[in-house]
């Protein structure tokens, strides 16, 4: 496939424009989950502003351990040698199969690129985990579906 650098730059932006995304959310959430409790702790007084404060603590709790996810995939993402070309599927491979195409990095749903459907997945999902180490022409069995895989870049 002639394009298949450009087709596989196209997902890795996609890919990062994912993680920014997710991140700027919830950094928005954090700031928002600061700004009630500032807003909290001016206000009222007793059990109720007791109550609040308890669970805008573990609002921001939660979305502190979802920034933390979301910079694991970045720092994991951004060591991901996609230049790399290979005859086994491994992470920062583009696969084309008889069924569907992966894009194996990080885990951000469906992408379509240059007209082509694709699903980014990480190698840590059942799919991907099944896609790894495999060849062209291997046959790969999953959720009672066969197919093929036809190309790998």
């Amino acid at each position: 496939m002639k394009n298949s650098h450009q087709l596989k730059v196209k997902l890795q932006e996609h890919c990062l424009q994912f993680i920014e995304n997710k991140l700027q959310t919830i950094q928005n959430t954090i700031k928002e989950i600061q700004e009630s409790l500032t807003s909290e702790t001016k206000s009222s007084a007793g059990d109720k502003h007791e109550t609040g404060r308890a669970m805008l603590q573990l609002e921001r709790e939660k979305a502190g351990n979802q920034l933390a996810e979301i910079l694991k995939t970045k720092s994991y993402f951004s060591k991901i040698n996609f230049e790399k070309t290979s005859q086994t599927i491994g992470v920062g491979s583009m696969v084309f199969t008889s069924k569907s195409n992966y894009f194996i990095a990080i885990s951000a749903g469906e992408i379509t690129a240059e007209n082509t459907r694709f699903f980014a997945v990480s190698p840590n999902t059942p799919i991907g985990k099944l896609l790894i180490g495999k060849t062209v022409g291997d046959t790969v069995n999953f959720r009672e579906q066969a197919f093929k895989i036809q190309s790998i870049y």
